[in-house]
């Protein structure tokens, strides 16, 4: 028996990925992290579980892309993302982009969306907050 909780925490995950058992969908920042003081350019690195990343104009279930939002909110599902400065496709299925941000706060969601650019909705997207120097 495990005596460290970590270890066994370690190893049951192991074993789940092996099983095949699906964990559970959503989007993450790998960087930058929520609270951090960035400087531009800011380095941005999105990660998705659930699902598998495909180019836009792939309409498959379970597929679909990167859209990065510049200080605004998750969408609601369905909702077709708009593309403006403030709005950021990643439609060829990039997972990092470079940003340059006026000085101050600035919050960055991460929100998944369709082939079509539909929003997966709010449970498949990640809101953080930046501080750019």
């Amino acid at each position: 028996m495990f005596k460290n909780k970590w270890l066994a925490g370690a190893a049951l995950a192991g074993l789940l990925a092996v099983s095949g058992v699906a964990q559970a969908a959503g989007v993450s920042f790998v960087q930058p992290a929520d609270g951090a003081t960035v400087s531009n350019p800011v380095h941005v690195v999105f990660a998705v579980e659930g699902m598998k990343i495909a180019p836009a104009g792939t309409v498959t279930e379970g597929t679909g892309h990167h859209h990065l939002l510049i200080d605004g909110k998750p969408l609601p599902k369905g909702e077709v993302i708009p593309v403006s400065d403030k709005s950021l496709h990643f439609g060829k299925g990039q997972i990092e982009t470079d940003l340059t941000l006026p000085p101050g706060d600035h919050t960055l969601t991460l929100q998944f969306g369709d082939g079509a650019h539909r929003s997966y909705g709010p449970e498949m997207s990640k809101t953080i907050t930046v501080h750019v120097k």
